[in-house]
């Protein structure tokens, strides 16, 4: 499995040159923003808010070519609500591309 970082810090210095500070600011914004899809999965108690968390989270991560994450959210999309499993692979995956300092 590639390192999922990559694929989405490819797309950013594609988009923002050489504007280390945008950079950084983008990649949080998506860091964050999957987050919010992944805390909306979490709490989600019914098929149709457990899809549209899973579809939201799989349109960002195609927006910056993210495959594994793609994946993930279709795992997701093939999961019951609440399922803990690719709950946590989800948190894994954005972990492994926190900013770390």
């Amino acid at each position: 499995m590639a390192y999922l970082g990559d694929a989405i810090d490819a797309h950013l210095a594609a988009a923002t040159g050489d504007d280390a500070d945008l950079f950084r600011e983008l990649r949080a914004a998506f860091v964050e923003s999957a987050r919010r899809q992944l805390d909306l999965l979490g709490r989600a108690r019914c098929d149709g808010n457990w899809e549209m968390a899973a579809m939201r989270l799989k349109s960002l991560a195609a927006t910056f070519h993210a495959e594994d994450l793609i994946a993930l959210a279709d795992q997701a999309l093939q999961a019951a609500p609440g399922e803990p499993v690719v709950l946590r692979r989800i948190a894994a995956a954005l972990d492994s591309i926190e900013p770390t300092g």
